[in-house]
């Protein structure tokens, strides 16, 4: 074969594969699926977010407003959980149920307790109990995006920098939330510092920014208050002068309001614990959950602004069509007399 003719054949080869390479360029790459990360409450759930972006698809179990204490998981759960590539629990007993429910899932998940390494309160009548609600105290919050950031580098090794900057990020962010609350905090005279809720759900809180608690139930929603409970809440309030009692977003409020009503004292606000709030609520994030808890304690203990809580809005509407028909009522009763003073 001559020369030439060799030449030509080589040309024409690399003409054709520069072709099929341009050609496999053209073709839409088929994206990868996201790892799916499940965290059973929104507060892990929210962090989650914050760490991973838009990296993975994150879902949680119990829904915004739920109460994880008393939370009876459903089918669609336990498949949620099967599906998931990392699942992220509180532990602490907080979610009793949720051991059960990877078992029976079956999933092949990394399971992760992002309060690993934090030293929990003890429960003050149970042995080998404690108090699950340590995300209170924004510095153990912060051990707990510590946990959510190293499973997901170990999830997925490559993203590692993405998670590392996201991370430094939002841990900036809750530092200075912490120093925020200290602050507001420090506003409050020092014997009004109480907080009077429906369960005990501030000890860390309490702990970290100085504040002593009152609650009416213990540390889990599952147990009901007693009247000594009653009765020790009362004598709280006399003996710190306390000026407001506080309800809980997740909590049925009518107890804290009864004891607001016999001891004459106002409704402080409604407080954000074993959820965020919703979208169009101050609470709609850990960090916005966090600092509306403290504006609303600081303002409601100095005696400066009592928030109206979406309980008393709703009873508000609901009593509406009530006073509208008294006042109709009142205007059919009064158009006779006045007719007949204008005669």
């Amino acid at each position: 074969m001559s020369k030439r003719r060799c030449s030509a054949k080589t040309k024409n080869t690399m003409k054709n594969l520069i072709l099929f390479i341009c050609l496999v360029a053209s073709i839409p790459m088929v994206a990868q699926k996201k790892l799916k990360v499940v965290s059973t409450a929104s507060m892990i759930y929210d962090m989650a977010v914050n760490i991973s972006g838009d990296l993975v698809d994150n879902e949680m179990i119990v829904p915004i407003g739920g109460d994880p204490h008393k939370y009876e998981p459903k089918p669609s759960d336990a498949k949620l959980i099967a599906d998931a590539d990392q699942v992220f629990i509180n532990g602490l007993t907080f979610e009793g149920w949720i051991l059960k429910l990877i078992k029976n899932s079956g999933t092949s998940a990394a399971i992760d307790t992002v309060t690993t390494g934090i030293d929990p309160i003890s429960h003050s009548k149970y042995a080998d109990a404690y108090d699950p609600h340590a995300w209170m105290d924004v510095t153990l919050g912060i051990k707990y995006i510590d946990n959510i950031r190293d499973a997901l580098i170990t999830l997925d090794p490559d993203n590692r920098e993405a998670y590392t900057n996201n991370h430094k990020a939002y841990k900036k962010k809750l530092l200075d939330l912490d120093a925020y609350i200290i602050k507001r905090v420090n506003e409050i005279p020092e014997e009004n510092r109480v907080i009077i809720t429906t369960h005990d759900a501030f000890a860390y809180y309490g702990r970290r920014y100085g504040i002593r608690l009152e609650a009416l139930m213990g540390i889990s929603t599952e147990t009901d208050a007693t009247s000594q409970d009653m009765v020790r809440v009362s004598k709280a309030i006399k003996q710190y002068n306390v000026p407001a009692l506080f309800v809980e977003s997740t909590i049925n409020p009518k107890i804290v309001e009864q004891i607001a009503k016999d001891n004459n004292i106002a409704i402080g606000g409604e407080l954000f614990t074993d959820s965020i709030g919703g979208p169009e609520t101050e609470g709609n994030s850990y960090f916005n959950m966090m600092k509306h808890n403290t504006d609303t304690i600081v303002e409601a203990l100095k005696g400066d602004k009592f928030s109206k809580t979406r309980f008393q809005a709703q009873s508000e509407k609901s009593n509406l069509p009530i006073y509208l028909g008294v006042a109709a009522l009142l205007l059919l009763l009064l158009i006779p007399i006045i007719m007949k003073l204008n005669k």
